[in-house]
């Protein structure tokens, strides 16, 4: 048998002892027994302990000296027991007190070095408690922190709260500013339909009359060179058989030149005619480009205003942080209703897959909002941003007649 299970049948002797009722010092006792004369091995505090499972750090000390005693006490009695002569009996005593002091020397040396490590555990385990009590005191402090802050959470979602009554209260008015607005940005977006029509019709009339002058200057040209030909054929004709003419000829052609410079400056009046013309066109092409992206820049704010409603982008915003926390029930996001469907943002990605991209769709005034991949949905809700609060709490909104 070996060592370890040497030590396992102490340990099951012990255990039957300790149920039959023995106390602690007659476990040490039996420990220091057993390691002493069946296992040779000198009995220390540690060794003891180990085995007994019981006993404190100066207790355990004590068994061992009470077993040492008997010891001593067991080998005065055997020696003095018999006829031994005086000198051997005195030079046994000796001995026996020789090796008892070393025994004593050996254990105190022993003694100390295991009271230096129990000293030294004890330090440890006061270093750990001074900063379990350390890490007890600071959690202590942030569990304060937290409760002040959520104390001031709470005073602020109770001033928000006062602020969107308040806002609900004055919404008839900023209903009716905001029809105000509509019906004003529609009468101006008349006026510059109107506007716009009017100048198209002008710059119709413009290019007509363009096209005209460029028709009239081609027939001009192609008529005075018609008659310039038709002279100088004549001319050739008549030259030879009526040189006494010559004169008149070069009248009729000066004639001719005359005219030819008349053509060419009513050409280049047509030209400057036609070049302002086109500059004029241009200015009106540059006007009617500026007032559309005017009537276009009107339309994106007119739809905005329609979207948002009047809401104020503060309270919007803190009725959309409350609907992605989860703190507004189903009977006050019907309440809220499609009011700050205009600052609702839709996510960019699935919360469930992160892949798809969510699409929103609207049948008969209710939202839905889907991602194509994973085919997740909120089901359909009374507003934007029930929608999106469902699709993003991975919760699908129930069905409602």
């Amino acid at each position: 048998m070996n060592l370890d299970e040497e030590r396992q049948a102490i340990r099951q002797e012990l255990e039957s002892m300790r149920e039959s009722g023995a106390r602690r010092q007659d476990l040490s006792l039996h420990a220091c027994k057993r390691l002493f004369f069946d296992l040779g091995i000198r009995p220390s505090m540690a060794t003891v302990r180990d085995l007994t499972q019981t006993g404190s750090a100066s207790d355990i000390p004590k068994d061992i000296d009470s077993f040492w005693e008997r010891i001593r006490t067991a080998s005065r009695i055997r020696v003095g027991a018999g006829s031994i002569p005086k000198i051997l009996e005195d030079r046994a005593g000796e001995l026996l007190g020789a090796l008892f002091e070393e025994a004593i020397a050996h254990a105190r040396t022993t003694l100390d070095g295991e009271r230096a490590d129990i000293q030294t555990q004890i330090e440890a385990a006061e270093r750990d408690a001074r900063e379990a009590e350390i890490r007890r005191e600071a959690s202590e402090e942030a569990i304060r922190r937290s409760d002040a802050r959520a104390d001031a959470a709470w005073e602020r979602v109770r001033a928000l709260e006062a602020e969107l009554a308040m806002a609900n209260s004055h919404g008839t008015a900023h209903q009716d500013s905001l029809q105000a607005s509509v019906r004003r940005l529609d009468a101006e977006n008349e006026t510059l339909r109107k506007r716009l029509e009017t100048e198209q019709s002008t710059n119709a009339a413009l290019r007509d009359r363009i096209d005209a002058l460029h028709l009239d200057l081609r027939h001009s040209t192609e008529h005075y060179a018609q008659q310039i030909k038709d002279a100088v054929a004549e001319a050739e004709r008549r030259v030879k058989p009526m040189l006494v003419e010559l004169d008149s000829l070069r009248s009729m052609a000066a004639t001719y030149q005359s005219g030819v410079r008349d053509a060419s400056r009513k050409e280049f009046e047509f030209i400057q005619q036609i070049a302002a013309a086109k500059a004029r066109g241009d200015r009106l092409d540059a006007q009617l480009r500026e007032q559309s992206d005017e009537l276009d820049a009107l339309s994106k704010e007119m739809a905005t205003l329609r979207s948002q409603q009047g809401v104020d982008p503060a309270v919007a915003d803190l009725l959309c942080a409350l609907a992605s926390s989860g703190r507004l029930s189903d009977a006050e996001m019907a309440t809220i209703g499609t009011v700050a469907d205009g600052h609702v943002a839709l996510p960019l990605r699935c919360p469930k897959c992160e892949e798809g991209e969510p699409e929103l769709s609207e049948v008969d005034h209710r939202y839905e909002l889907q991602c194509p991949e994973c085919e997740h949905s909120s089901g359909l809700g009374n507003s934007r941003l029930e929608a999106v609060t469902r699709f993003l709490s991975l919760r699908p909104v129930t069905s409602k007649a």
